[in-house]
């Protein structure tokens, strides 16, 4: 009973981290200081989808799956658990190319604007004090 409770536990850990990595972006808008979580994050979940590594907290999930005598999936957390509700069809190397792409160029867009509009603020605030 406790394996499966902590099993269950590092699988909502899981899919909190993968949210965080895909929208924590957003966060950053009204939080600044959240990008120095968010930035590693990302660049780690971007590194495990294109190079289709494993997520660490895959294996850990399935021990202890295993020791609370539930089973255990071979595939990683987002084919597993995700993908299901997303796609209909099996995760394929290129979808998860894909997917790794997305979640990059999304956050370097945000980021990207982000870093726009405060040096836009600061040209703004610059100007109107040497006038």
């Amino acid at each position: 009973m406790v394996y499966q409770t902590l099993a269950e536990l590092v699988l909502m850990l899981h899919l909190a981290f993968v949210l965080f990595v895909v929208l924590g972006g957003f966060l950053v808008f009204r939080w600044r200081r959240v990008a120095w979580l968010h930035v590693p994050a990302c660049m780690w979940g971007t590194l495990v989808e294109l190079s289709g590594w494993l997520c660490p907290l895959t294996p850990l999930e399935n021990w202890l799956r295993q020791q609370g005598g539930g089973q255990i999936y071979r595939t990683g957390f987002i084919e597993h658990y995700l993908l299901p509700l997303l796609y209909p069809a099996i995760l394929t190397r290129g979808l998860q190319i894909f997917l790794g792409l997305l979640v990059m160029g999304t956050n370097l867009g945000l980021y990207g604007w982000l870093f726009w509009r405060q040096a836009k603020k600061k040209e703004t605030g610059n100007s109107s004090s040497h006038n």
